[in-house]
């Protein structure tokens, strides 16, 4: 395990989870029984990353630009959404997992904010593992619904445009009081952002790997642990000779 090998846990990692359709084809199985078999797979890395001493974990579970699939794949994913949230439920309260829904909640169907609200409001004071959940998220439209509250701000006379910080526009993102992720992990051979985290992924370690997320497991999440620590995390500066 991680922690017999001494290895440095990031505080923050986030994942990107690709591949489960493509899982479910070679398996010669629809899309959603990748779906499915990938919100089992959260729950593990859940748990194990708490284990191994992560306190933060993100994963992007639904884009903006997901709408765009055909109607019965995220009309699918919508069912299967319903259906985690109500499991999220019982596992953050057997955990004391903390849970937070990132991206514009009001594009989703009343009864799933509700849950999203239920969720969020019963889960808040637990002081297990923080887990952000990205729903109807896409990095340059968090960045957009900050610049409208700080405008607000602005034009309510609250605040003088000349003093805006980096603090306050990261107060005014959907992660806003989270510490940025050291790691972000993509599943499956992809190696691009996708509009994730735009914002929060300035200095944060990339670690690809070929595994389906399905596939991905306690000892992948250690794979990247592992490579992690063999990163030198200098944030522009330069070592003293």
């Amino acid at each position: 395990m991680a922690e017999q090998q001494n290895l440095k846990m990031p505080t923050h990692v986030a994942i990107i989870l690709d591949g489960n359709g493509r899982w479910a084809k070679s398996k010669g199985m629809p899309r959603n029984y990748g779906h499915v078999q990938g919100a089992k797979t959260v729950e593990t890395i859940c748990e194990e990353a708490y284990k191994m001493g992560i306190s933060y974990l993100t994963v992007y579970a639904f884009s903006t630009e997901n709408w765009n699939r055909p109607k019965d794949e995220v009309d699918a994913l919508m069912k299967l959404l319903r259906n985690y949230l109500k499991t999220c439920l019982t596992t953050a309260k057997k955990n004391r997992m903390c849970v937070r829904i990132i991206g514009d909640k009001t594009r989703l169907d009343p009864d799933i904010q509700r849950r999203i609200e239920e969720l969020e409001e019963s889960t808040k004071e637990n002081d297990g593992l923080h887990f952000q959940i990205a729903l109807n998220y896409g990095g340059r439209d968090e960045i957009r619904r900050a610049c409208q509250k700080i405008a607000e701000k602005v034009k309510s006379g609250e605040l003088d445009p000349l003093k805006i910080t980096e603090e306050q526009i990261g107060d005014a993102l959907d992660m806003g009081g989270i510490p940025d992720p050291d790691l972000l992990i993509r599943t499956c051979n992809e190696q691009r952002i996708s509009n994730f985290l735009l914002w929060e992924l300035a200095y944060t370690e990339f670690y690809f790997t070929p595994v389906a997320w399905p596939d991905f497991s306690k000892e992948e999440l250690q794979k990247a642990v592992e490579a992690y620590n063999h990163r030198d995390r200098r944030y522009g500066r330069i070592e003293e000779e």
